[in-house]
């Protein structure tokens, strides 16, 4: 699994091929012993997940005085197999961090490390306060002793007492994650941070904004042509009235955090700011409706919170999409997300103002596409795919690169970035999977167990990447765009 020494690694190779930013994916969050595959599932988007620390690299670890060689050994141990266990990797860096955090406390105090906790204020310290409450206490929030479920609480204020400690842990974690994603950042590229469209209901901002959310809510998707059952994500929405009786308090402190340390942002599902699809629990998706939000005051935040920060924005508005939106969104010079597999024009009539790519981690890639592999993937799941749909899509794609039906797959993916280029997008993007012509997508929409989503690793190390034939083909066709 990569962490954010990798990253910066990666970002300095991008950096040679001629590349200006790195998208990510979300590094939100997730709750102690509870490591969440799917990066859309946050405990927080306020905060980031500790399970991307490069430990060797933490304050104080290469003095020598903290010995990892057990642990180092075990974590590399798990790379003879592809399939990434996450709650393996989050044992062995949570046990190396204790290491390291013991050493560090009894060495005297750091005064970077106490000006991050000044600033964090009463948001870092709920969180970190949830983090060892979570530690302690079995099951999501909502099933916890009564007195626990509040974070204003008589109860949790004398838990967080007791447990200082335990509790600046989990705030230098959060300072130590801060610092490498800086360094990485600080190579010469944009790191676009994403930023997910909502919290797991039993996270730390469920709990500390549980009177701005509906907790008997799940946000989802109606049924369309690619995922005919239609989507619950499973993240329950913001109460609009709410939210605005709170001066938009949790919506610009996480947009404010997902622009930290970066330069720009992803914001998933940008629709969500205008309406979002509310699925009542226990339900199925075709018994949800759209709720409205007063979009233009959450646009105006966005915008002014992108001004303050120096950054810029791609909002994600694939799906349905209405005229107006994309009008008030554009109006903020938010980038629109233009996809091959989706439009209907050639590249060359994207829009400037946008960003444009191939795929995403919820499609096809290239090869899964061409070789059928994708497909026979969706019927072994059982999820009733729309074949009529995948097969125009490839025939469309044929024809853009002029394909005849029997190259391979590590012959379409660069012609497919020879199409692209002819984006006059403002930013162009590859994917990995695609620069190592990997057949799998990250994440099947509409499966959980039936598959190992987000868990499986490339089938190459960054070490292989740097000099692969297909990703070196693929950064010389974009660096041969006509810039202006």
């Amino acid at each position: 699994m990569g962490d954010l020494a990798d990253l910066r690694r990666l970002a300095r190779w991008a950096v040679s091929q001629g590349a200006g930013m790195a998208l990510l994916n979300p590094i939100h969050a997730n709750i102690p012993g509870s490591e969440q595959p799917s990066p859309y599932y946050p405990s927080s988007r306020c905060f980031r997940n500790p399970i991307y620390l490069r430990p060797e690299e933490l304050p104080g670890a290469a003095t020598g005085e903290v010995d990892l060689s057990d642990l180092i050994a075990a974590g590399r141990a798990l790379n003879g197999d592809r399939r990434i266990d996450r709650e393996q990797v989050r044992k062995l860096k949570l046990a190396a961090a204790e290491r390291i955090w013991d050493r560090f406390r009894v060495s005297g105090t750091d005064a970077a490390f106490e000006q991050y906790r000044e600033a964090g204020g009463e948001a870092l310290a709920g969180f970190a306060i949830h983090c060892v409450l979570s530690e302690h206490l079995a099951g999501p929030w909502p099933e916890w002793p009564e007195e626990y479920r509040h974070p204003d609480s008589p109860a949790v204020a004398r838990f967080a007492a007791e447990h200082a400690e335990r509790t600046r842990f989990h705030e230098w974690l959060q300072w130590c994650v801060d610092r490498q994603l800086g360094a990485a950042g600080a190579v010469g590229l944009d790191l676009m941070q994403d930023l997910a469209i909502g919290v797991d209901p039993a996270g730390a901002d469920a709990w500390l904004w549980q009177e701005a959310m509906c907790l008997d809510m799940r946000v989802g998707a109606p049924p369309d042509e690619f995922n005919t059952r239609g989507q619950d994500w499973g993240i329950p929405p913001f109460d609009p009235w709410r939210l605005r009786a709170l001066a938009y308090e949790p919506f610009v402190r996480t947009v404010r955090a997902g622009m930290k340390g970066g330069g720009a942002l992803r914001f998933d599902h940008v629709m969500g700011l205008f309406r979002l699809f509310w699925v009542p629990s226990g339900t199925s998706a075709a018994e949800g409706t759209y709720v409205q939000y007063r979009w233009d005051e959450l646009l105006d935040i966005l915008a002014l919170e992108a001004h303050r920060a120096g950054a810029y924005v791609v909002g994600e508005d694939l799906g349905t999409v209405e005229d107006y939106m994309r009008e008030e969104l554009a109006e903020r010079n938010v980038l629109s997300y233009r996809l091959l597999w989706f439009e209907p024009k050639p590249p060359a009539e994207y829009p400037r103002r946008a960003l444009a790519a191939v795929t995403t981690h919820d499609l096809p890639t290239i090869a899964g596409l061409w070789s059928g592999a994708d497909l026979d993937e969706q019927h072994r799941l059982g999820l009733e795919p729309n074949e009529d749909g995948t097969r125009q899509m490839r025939e469309r794609f044929a024809r853009l690169v002029g394909a005849q039906g029997e190259e391979s797959a590590a012959e379409v993916v660069p012609a497919a970035y020879r199409a692209l280029a002819e984006a006059p997008s403002m930013i162009v993007t590859a994917t990995l999977d695609d620069a190592l012509v990997v057949e799998e997508r990250p994440n099947v929409p509409g499966t959980v167990d039936e598959r190992p989503n987000w868990s499986m690793a490339l089938p190459e190390p960054i070490e292989e990447l740097e000099h692969h034939p297909t990703a070196a083909e693929i950064a010389a066709v974009l660096n041969s765009r006509k810039r202006s």
